[in-house]
């Protein structure tokens, strides 16, 4: 055998080695388990309340509107479909927003209708429901003579 052929041989034996040693470590290593289903949960993710606890939950079927937000919509000609959309597509407002409140974390939520009004709307998202507290036209200041308005809580910019 020629002497300049052992690098090359040494060199393969190598790889072999290598390649040999990576797939014994794979087959080591744990498989990892599954989630075992707890039985009390209900399977259906979107009835998990818990999840709401993570961020303003965009979904419309715990919403419900305060007498005050009624009111509001009525006076700007803002429909409920309106407010579900900028509830589903709104931009959150953190500034405007009060997450630390004692009773529901309150999500100013702003977005354009589609008559085109820049709105922003109030809602308090609690444990069991998300409550349209109020609606703002941020562009047109309309006379509403509604529930709770005051010049002193004016929430306009």
């Amino acid at each position: 055998m020629n002497k300049k052929w052992v690098p090359y041989i040494l060199m393969l034996l190598m790889l072999g080695l290598i390649f040999i040693v990576r797939q014994c470590r794979q087959n080591q290593e744990p498989v990892p388990k599954p989630n075992p289903t707890r039985r009390d949960e209900p399977k259906d993710p979107a009835s998990r309340l818990s999840d709401r606890e993570k961020g303003f939950d965009r979904r419309v079927s715990y919403l419900e509107y305060s007498n005050h937000a009624n009111c509001r919509m009525q006076c700007r000609k803002i429909s409920q479909a309106e407010v579900e959309e900028i509830m589903k597509e709104g931009r959150i407002n953190y500034n405007k927003s009060d997450l630390q409140n004692a009773r529901c974390p309150r999500y100013a939520v702003e977005g354009i209708t589609r008559d085109d009004q820049r709105v922003r709307i109030v809602f308090a998202q609690c444990n069991d429901k998300t409550v349209v507290v109020t609606v703002i036209d941020l562009e047109t200041d309309f006379s509403c003579d509604c529930p709770g308005d005051d010049d002193n809580y004016k929430n306009r910019r």
